[in-house]
């Protein structure tokens, strides 16, 4: 089977199964989630929500940001791990957007992607959810569910997205990733996945998964 072909059953059948999904991540605006999807790297979604909503009531913007010291968004930041990095991240983040960017979260790939923090994935997921603009986020659930089932045979998220994005339109990039990354949280879990139940046990080669 080609692999396009291949890419098009696992949306269809994923599609059926989830539908239209959204964002996880609580924000009220471009720069809201700029900051969640800096915090989520190596944490879980429902404790970046969380964390979010004490650092948002603080700091809401980009300018309110700027107005707290590295340090202090640290402390605020720090159940979510790696929060010294995360917290230089995000602050001179904030303040670049301020100086180089009107004070606005930038739409366009480059742009984005010279926020310190900010790299293709956190960029494709903030153009998608808000902005409109195709983009297809490659995450360990999208890298390991495309690679078990052999619509995909590399790592590289790079390749994954560019092999995606040959053969699925782009209007439903953004909502293929999420629609893979909740089938990787709920049933194709990296550990003991549970294929008995799997929706797409009619087209997944089980790549790498003990029969």
């Amino acid at each position: 089977m080609k692999k396009s072909v291949l890419l098009q059953q696992i949306h269809d059948l994923l599609f059926t199964q989830y539908g239209q999904c959204t964002c996880p991540l609580v924000h009220a605006s471009p720069f809201q989630l700029l900051a969640a999807v800096m915090l989520s790297a190596q944490c879980r979604d429902e404790r970046v929500n969380k964390v979010t909503a004490e650092l948002f009531a603080a700091a809401p913007d980009a300018s309110s940001m700027t107005q707290l010291t590295p340090e202090e968004i640290e402390k605020i930041i720090h159940p979510c791990g790696l929060s010294g990095s995360k917290s230089r991240n995000l602050h001179a983040s904030s303040v670049k957007i301020m100086q180089d960017f009107h004070g606005k979260v930038p739409q366009t790939m480059d742009e984005l992607t010279s926020l310190p923090g900010i790299g293709r994935k956190s960029a494709n997921v903030i153009l998608g959810n808000c902005f409109g603009i195709p983009g297809f986020p490659v995450d360990t659930h999208v890298r390991r569910v495309l690679n078990r089932t052999g619509a995909v045979k590399s790592d590289s998220p790079e390749k994954i997205e560019a092999v995606v994005n040959a053969a699925i339109p782009p209007e439903l990039w953004t909502n293929f990733s999420h629609l893979i990354i909740q089938h990787g949280r709920q049933v194709c879990h990296a550990a003991k996945p549970e294929c008995d139940k799997c929706i797409l046990n009619s087209v997944c080669e089980r790549k790498s998964v003990k029969k």
